[in-house]
C-alpha cells in the first residue's frame, strides 16, 4: 500500500511527504529511551525526515493523518514526562515494553537494573492502562549457563511481578544464525550461543502457556515460523489492528484502513462485531511477521543499549 501524500513546509521549502495513519517508533531504535525530546519536537513541527537504511534515500513523513503511535522500548522511563503532552495532542498510543532479565549474563549492558525496569513498567501501566503495555521477553537466547530451564525461571520471576500490569506476554526465540552481524557481535564478546531445537521451542511454549494461564494473561510469539498454537500460544501482532481500533474508539479512518465492518453494521452473516475483510499484513515486514500496516521512523545504529544480540546496531562501536 502507498500512503497518501501531502505537501509540508520545511526550512528549505515545500516538499511532498507521505501521511501514514499509524507510526511505529520504532523497530530501528529505542525512541522513548534515548530520543524522547527529538520525537516531541518532530510531533510539534508535524513531520519527520526519515532516511531509508537500504538505499539512503530521504523521505518526509507527515503526522497530519496520524491516528496512533506504537512505541517499542526497553526503558520508556525518560518518556513518561511527555505522556501528558501526547494526550493533549489527542494521539493514541501503546507500548511494546521489552523487559528481559539478562543482568547476570551482561547481554544488555546499558539497560537499567531489572528492578528499576519493573517499577517503570508498573508506573506506565498505572498511568495508561495495562492493556496498553505489552510485556515482551524478547529474545529468548541460549548460551553457556543459559538453558531453557534458566530462561523459564527468569520468565516466571518476572511474570509474578508484571502480570497484574499487562494483558499479554510476547516472546521469540533468538534466530542468531540468520543475522550475520548478530553472530559476529556475539563471537566478538566471547559469548557461546546455540539455536533452539524444535522440541525445546515446543517445551518452552507449553510452560509459558501454563504460566500465563495462572496469571490470566495471553501468551504469543513474535515473528516465529514455528506454530505453537497446539501449546496454547498464539501469534502476536506487535502492530495490532484490534488494539489500535480499541484505543482509538474505532476511528473511522483505521476501520477503513484495516478493512473492518463497523460494530453497528452487521455483515452478511449477521455478525455485528469486527470481522476482517482483507489481509492487513504489512508487506514491508518479513514473512513470519503478522503486524498490520504502519510507518516506522528512527534510524539504525542509534541504539545505545548495546545489547550484544541486537540487529539494530552494526557493532558496539557504531
Amino acid at each position: 500500500m502507498k500512503w497518501p501524500t501531502v505537501q509540508i513546509n520545511t526550512p528549505t521549502g515545500v516538499v511532498p511527504a507521505i501521511a501514514p495513519l499509524v507510526i511505529s517508533a520504532s523497530r530501528a531504535t529505542d525512541v522513548p529511551a534515548f530520543h524522547a525530546d527529538w520525537l516531541m519536537r518532530r510531533l510539534r513541527d508535524g513531520y519527520v525526515k526519515w532516511v531509508n537504511p537500504f538505499n539512503h534515500q530521504v523521505q518526509y513523513v507527515s503526522f497530519e493523518n496520524m491516528r496512533a503511535i506504537v512505541f517499542w522500548s526497553k526503558n520508556p522511563a525518560p518518556f513518561l514526562p511527555f505522556l501528558s503532552e501526547l494526550d493533549a495532542l489527542q494521539i493514541s498510543y501503546y507500548f511494546q515494553f521489552t523487559l528481559n532479565d539478562y543482568d547476570d549474563e551482561h547481554l544488555e549492558p546499558h539497560v537499567p537494573h531489572v528492578l528499576e525496569r519493573i517499577e517503570t513498567f508498573r508506573r506506565l501501566a498505572e498511568r495508561i492502562g495495562k492493556h496498553r503495555v505489552i510485556w515482551r521477553f524478547d529474545p529468548l537466547i541460549l548460551a553457556v549457563a543459559l538453558e531453557p530451564q534458566h530462561l523459564l525461571a527468569k520468565i516466571a520471576r518476572l511474570g509474578e511481578q508484571l502480570h497484574a500490569h499487562t494483558t499479554k506476554c510476547v516472546f521469540s526465540f533468538a534466530d542468531i544464525d540468520s543475522y550475520a552481524k548478530v553472530s559476529r557481535n556475539l563471537r566478538a564478546t566471547g559469548i557461546s550461543y546455540r539455536e533452539f531445537t524444535t522440541q525445546e521451542m515446543m517445551d518452552v511454549g507449553l510452560e509459558i502457556a501454563r504460566l500465563c494461564r495462572t496469571w490470566g494473561i495471553t501468551p504469543a510469539t513474535c515473528g516465529e515460523e514455528i506454530d505453537l498454537t497446539p501449546c496454547g500460544v498464539g501469534k502476536n501482532k506487535c502492530v495490532d489492528d484490534e488494539l489500535l481500533l480499541t484505543i482509538t474508539n474505532n476511528d473511522p479512518a483505521l476501520v477503513e484502513l484495516f478493512g473492518y465492518y463497523p460494530s453497528d453494521s452487521p455483515d452478511l452473516f449477521g455478525v455485528g462485531d469486527h470481522r476482517g475483510r482483507k489481509t492487513n499484513k504489512d508487506p514491508g515486514q518479513r514473512k513470519q511477521c503478522a503486524c498490520v500496516l504502519s510507518k516506522y521512523i528512527g534510524r539504525y545504529n542509534t541504539y545505545p543499549h548495546l545489547c550484544v544480540y541486537c540487529y539494530a546496531n552494526t557493532s558496539s562501536q557504531t
